[in-house]
């Protein structure tokens, strides 16, 4: 039989002569009966106890009219399959190492790595991902894990999120800067903040003041909503854009910008928003980032004095008159009015509006990098 015709599962030649059996309407018995045999030697020939011998194979094809080849390469076939099905379970075994270590079939999905047909080339596929020689290696990565220090789940998705984030930002070339100033970076950035069509020009801006960008979206289980970390010494803000929102953009990208302009060391994965219920705040570099992050988007006693003058009841044309003031979109006002809990979730949900859209060069896909 061709080498490309062997069946990939084990197949006992008893299955093929219980199909012939059933076909005819025929027992085990009859067939004893017709070859000759004792009925106890054709149930073990079809339970696959027992080998078919040359013999055999002519009184089969005898029986069913068939050649006795096909039933010696039936035999042969699964006899050989038999032989390497050890060899199968190794490969079942490596595969299940691998699914372990990484979400390895969304990596599969995003293209972030090559489909390939051993478990071999897989484990290879993934050790190069990751940066490691080995599954069982820590995996070195630009941003601190500051969840569970146990490996879960969750955790190797977010390390796998890490690395795509840090090969997309070494394929940019932003410009060399020895210090940057960060004041200046933000208050440009800033100039953005009105319009939610000025928001694709952020990018450009921040690689213009040697800063990478990166949009990779979350992988399923991280609820990860932005990252700030350091490649090759040079900073990387990357977003999610988990919720593609205006207000939620903003904040989360000053949020990562906080980070490197307080000088906060290391790298840091952030979940800022949880369907509308806040987060809690982990430590002190984080309420630090949250609070220079909502600063640097809203005058604080512009805010306070409006809430104190108009509240509790706030109408869109009131909203969208201190954003005027402020230079800001409407939706960066009622994100922050959500949040210091005057205004309900539900209320002026259309000044929310989307951002993804003037960023869709920016957001890596797969098979594509982004950011060109």
């Amino acid at each position: 039989m061709d080498e490309k015709l062997r069946p990939a599962r084990l197949v006992t030649p008893g299955r093929i002569i219980a199909n012939e059996l059933e076909a005819r309407g025929w027992t085990q018995k009859d067939l004893a009966t017709i070859m000759g045999r004792p009925e106890q030697a054709i149930s073990e020939i079809v339970s696959a106890r027992k080998q078919i011998t040359p013999e055999t194979a002519r009184e089969l094809a005898q029986a069913f009219g068939t050649s006795a080849e096909l039933w010696m390469n039936l035999e042969t076939n699964y006899r050989l399959l038999l032989a390497e099905r050890p060899q199968t379970e190794g490969e079942v075994a490596l595969r299940g190492k691998i699914f372990e270590a990484a979400p390895v079939a969304e990596l599969l999905k995003r293209g972030w790595i090559a489909p390939v047909q051993t478990a071999a080339a897989l484990k290879e596929a993934l050790c190069a991902y990751l940066g490691v020689t080995s599954l069982d290696s820590p995996v070195p990565v630009a941003a601190a894990l500051r969840h569970s220090a146990q490996r879960g789940p969750e955790q190797k998705a977010e390390i796998a999120w890490v690395k795509r984030v840090e090969l997309l930002a070494r394929q940019q070339s932003p410009a060399a800067c020895e210090r940057r100033d960060w004041p200046q970076i933000v208050s440009s950035l800033l100039a953005l903040a009105e319009r939610a069509e000025d928001v694709a020009r952020v990018p450009e801006t921040l690689l213009r003041q040697g800063v990478h960008f990166v949009i990779v979206p979350h992988l399923p289980r991280t609820y990860l909503d932005g990252a700030a970390l350091w490649v090759d010494e040079r900073p990387v803000v990357a977003l999610t854009l988990r919720y593609d929102r205006i207000d939620a953009f903003w904040f989360s990208l000053l949020h990562e910008l906080a980070h490197l302009a307080l000088g906060h060391e290391g790298g840091y994965l952030d979940q800022l928003y949880d369907a509308g219920r806040g987060r809690p705040t982990e430590d002190a570099e984080e309420q630090a980032a949250d609070a220079q992050a909502r600063d640097w988007l809203l005058d604080a006693g512009a805010v306070a004095r409006f809430i104190s003058a108009i509240g509790p009841t706030f109408t869109r044309s009131q909203v969208v008159l201190l954003a005027k003031e402020q230079r800001r979109h409407p939706g960066i006002v009622v994100g922050r009015l959500h949040y210091e809990g005057v205004l309900p979730y539900s209320y002026l949900r259309t000044l929310l509006v989307r951002v993804g859209a003037y960023l869709g060069a920016w957001i890596d896909t797969s098979g594509r990098c982004a950011g060109h």
